[in-house]
């Protein structure tokens, strides 16, 4: 099983930017696929997710308005659009997959991507 995250890049305060995950090799029609992102020298947070069989997207507070998922577990696919990246939005951005409903505890997230890196700066 892997997760293939793209889409990271370096922008300015301000800008947008989507990132793209795709699982491969494991159907996540019955898992939610999540993104979470850990900037330098913190410890990594849950950003947004969307839930098992078309239960549900969430994304964390502090980026609400922002921050939205798309795509579709079916296809195994979970897209974060981001509008108005401040520069505290500056980090690396995981994929992350879990059999079960949405929860924010990294822990109980069984696969893991790579990692994208956001920079955001002036």
């Amino acid at each position: 099983v892997r997760l293939l995250e793209s889409g990271g890049g370096s922008v300015q305060p301000g800008d947008s930017l989507r990132l793209s995950c795709e699982g491969i090799g494991r159907d996540f029609s019955r898992y939610t696929m999540a993104w979470f992102r850990q900037a330098p020298g913190k410890e990594r947070e849950f950003v947004a997710a969307s839930g098992w069989s078309g239960t549900g997207t969430n994304v964390t507070e502090s980026v609400k308005g922002l921050f939205s998922v798309s795509g579709d577990n079916n296809e195994n696919t979970l897209n974060l659009h981001m509008d108005g990246l401040k520069p505290e939005d500056t980090a690396a951005y995981y994929c992350a997959v879990r059999f079960g409903p949405i929860i924010y505890t990294d822990s109980r997230y069984i696969y893991w991507g790579q990692g994208t890196q956001v920079t955001v700066s002036s």
